[in-house]
Formats: C-alpha cells, sequence, structure tokens
C-alpha cells in the first residue's frame, strides 16, 4: 500500500538500483547525493540490496580526505541471459548481463550439428557460457534472431529457408520445455533495427533496410516496430522484381536477386555464391563502377517502401549496405531524389546481436527489479 514504511522502502530501494544500473558503482556517499537521501538512508538500502544479493562490493573509491569508500555495484553473475543470433553457416551467442558488461562473441559453426530449435540453441548457450566464463545455470533467458517471419502469439516461423530442423510451428515451445528459459525469437532484421534505435543512430520513425544474403526491412511506425499480420512485415525479399526492371536485368526474378549477397557479387563478375565475405564486399563497394549499380538496384527496392510508408528516415544495413557506407547512401538518395539527410548508413556491426543484446538487458533488469518486491 502506497505511503506505508514497507513501500518507501521499496521505493527508496528501486531507485537506488536503477541509480546503480545507471552509473555503475557507487559509494554509500554518492548513491545518498545522486538519490537525494541522507547517506544513512543510502546505507541502508544498500545493506538491504545485498542481502538479497542484487548488488556487491566491487572495488573502492579514493577520496580527497579520509579512507576509501567501499563501491557497491549490481551483480553481473546472479542473472544472466543469452543473445543468439541463427545463421546459415553458424550460430553466433554472446553472454548479457544486466549491467550491459561486455563479453565475448563465440561462433558456433552448424557443419555436422543434428540441427533442430532446442540443440541450437544449447549449444549456443553453452558456448556463450564458456567463452564467459559464467556457469550456464544462471541463465534465466534467451533472445534468438532467425532469418525468418516470426508470428509470437502464434509460435510460428514462414520464410524459414535458413532454419534446418526447425519446424514451422512450435519451435519456441520446444525451446522452453528442453532447457526450462524464457524464450523470445524474433526476426533478425527487426532486432537489427531495434540495435540502431537503441544505439541512438536515428530517433523517430524509419525503415531499416537489411542488405546481405538476403533482403529485408526493419520498420518503425509511431515509435513502435511494425511487425504486421504473422510476423511479416518487411519480407521484401520475396516481391517479384516488375516487369520493366527484369528487362534490364535478365535472370532477376525478385528483390533477393536483385539486390541479395549474390547480386552484389555479380556485379563485379564474382561467383555469385552466398554470404560475400566482408573484405571481398568491401573490395567490391570500393569500385565506383560497381556501387553506382548497385545503388540503381536499391534504389528499385525501396520505391514501393516510400511509396507505401514514406518513411522520414531510410538506413542502410547489413554486411553489404555497412560496406557501401555512407558513398552508397547518397548514391541511393540521389537516385529517389530525396534529401541526403533521409538516406543514412549504418556503421552498427553484429547488429543482430546487438538487438538481442538490448531486449535482454531491459528483461533482466526488470526481473531483478520485481525481486525487490518480492523480498520486502
Amino acid at each position: 500500500m502506497k505511503g506505508t514504511p514497507t513501500w518507501l522502502r521499496a521505493q527508496n530501494d528501486r531507485t537506488a538500483f536503477r541509480l546503480l544500473l545507471e552509473h555503475g558503482p557507487l559509494s554509500r556517499t554518492q548513491l545518498g547525493g545522486l538519490s537525494g537521501l541522507s547517506k544513512p538512508t543510502a546505507g541502508q538500502m544498500i545493506a538491504r540490496l545485498e542481502r538479497v544479493g542484487l548488488i556487491g562490493p566491487v572495488g573502492e573509491i579514493t577520496g580527497s580526505r579520509g579512507p576509501n569508500a567501499v563501491a557497491y555495484g549490481v551483480r553481473r553473475d546472479t542473472l544472466t541471459g543469452v543473445a543468439v543470433s541463427i545463421l546459415a553457416d553458424r550460430l553466433q551467442a554472446v553472454l548479457v548481463d544486466p549491467t550491459d558488461g561486455r563479453h565475448p562473441v563465440v561462433d558456433v559453426p552448424t557443419a555436422g550439428l543434428d540441427r533442430s530449435p532446442a540443440g541450437d540453441v544449447t549449444a549456443a548457450v553453452h558456448a556463450a557460457c564458456a567463452a564467459a566464463g559464467v556457469a550456464h545455470d544462471t541463465v534465466s533467458a534467451v533472445t534468438i534472431g532467425v532469418q525468418a517471419a516470426v508470428d509470437a502469439p502464434r509460435d510460428e516461423l514462414s520464410y524459414a529457408d535458413t532454419l534446418p530442423g526447425w519446424p514451422l510451428q512450435g519451435a519456441r515451445t520446444l525451446i522452453a520445455t528442453a532447457t526450462g528459459l524464457d524464450v523470445t525469437i524474433e526476426n533478425d532484421v527487426n532486432l537489427a533495427a531495434l540495435a540502431v534505435r537503441a544505439a541512438g543512430a536515428v530517433t523517430g520513425d524509419f525503415v531499416y533496410l537489411w542488405l546481405g544474403d538476403g533482403i529485408g526491412a526493419g520498420v518503425f511506425l509511431g515509435g513502435v516496430l511494425h511487425r504486421g499480420f504473422g510476423g511479416g512485415a518487411g519480407e521484401l525479399g520475396y516481391l517479384e522484381v516488375p516487369a520493366s526492371v527484369a528487362a534490364r536485368y535478365p535472370g532477376v526474378a525478385d528483390f533477393t536477386d536483385l539486390t541479395g549477397a549474390p547480386g552484389v557479387l555479380s556485379l563485379a563478375g564474382e561467383p555469385p555464391s552466398r554470404g560475400g565475405s566482408a573484405d571481398v564486399l568491401d573490395r567490391l563497394c570500393a569500385d565506383p563502377r560497381v556501387l553506382a549499380a548497385f545503388a540503381d538496384r536499391v534504389a528499385v527496392v525501396l520505391q514501393p517502401v516510400l511509396a507505401l510508408l514514406a518513411p522520414p528516415r531510410i538506413v542502410l544495413g547489413g554486411p553489404a549496405g555497412l560496406a557501401g557506407g555512407a558513398e552508397l547512401a547518397s548514391l541511393v538518395a540521389e537516385r529517389l531524389s530525396l534529401a541526403p539527410s533521409r538516406v543514412a548508413a549504418s556503421e552498427l556491426t553484429a547488429s543482430v546481436l546487438a538487438g538481442a543484446r538490448s531486449l535482454l538487458v531491459t528483461d533482466l533488469q526488470a526481473r531483478l527489479e520485481q525481486q525487490i518486491d518480492e523480498e520486502l
């Protein structure tokens, strides 16, 4: 009940916890100053949070007068999550803790694996925990980026041809049952768009165009990620090219053929294999002729996006978008007769994992904060 001593303690403890998350390790004096509460009250908040295992001493702060003060920080080892990106030839994973600390990203080759939702995720979780030196029994949640449309309410996937061994229905349930974890499955391009927004690279509404092996769009409308019915919003790669475009590009049937990685490689006479490596894409995009031809194709893909959504900003990402950079963005804006400021290039690498990490950090922090209420 509001106004009671118990309620007031919970409010103070939540304030202290949020300040420790925002500012990092603090002494009692620093916490009191930031919270506007007395040093004794700050000490009581720290004692309660330490008693329930949410924080602990992490070092000392040297002052100008008197002895060093103990610094307290949010514990990184009691509750963790793992962000996973399911790629065509490997799994990428990284441990996530409530402080958003940095941990090693691991690659798990899929060659030779008996592929299944639970098998893939279990392998990724164990690899991420081993790389971070954290026990896997601290993991409570996993967020998984997949190259597919995700209908979360129905636990269904579509356009999932890059997920061998994964059923179209029930993948999340299978993972949760096998691992005991809370499971979120999200489209990889949506996660990349979330990462761009979380990094502050763009504000307001925008469309994030992923240019990689395949292509897709993450759409923010009204400040909210728009997934569409069945999670299918942004699946541009399966659209057939207009007849006028097909006449200009023989053998090109859809937008993936037009602007996917094999299409970029073919512009320079390279073998149209999947997943052109970063150094190859960098080299190709350094060729003005190739970059100009690629910009022509990207502009074709964006025409229906502009007609339907008229977004104030477009961000180009994915491997080919990163390789093309600001020059590609400028060329695309020119071809679409847009102000240069409306088309930008993302500089964020590993954006799918970054988006999954962002979701997990928020989730882990909320779980820990909930423990404050439960312990009082």
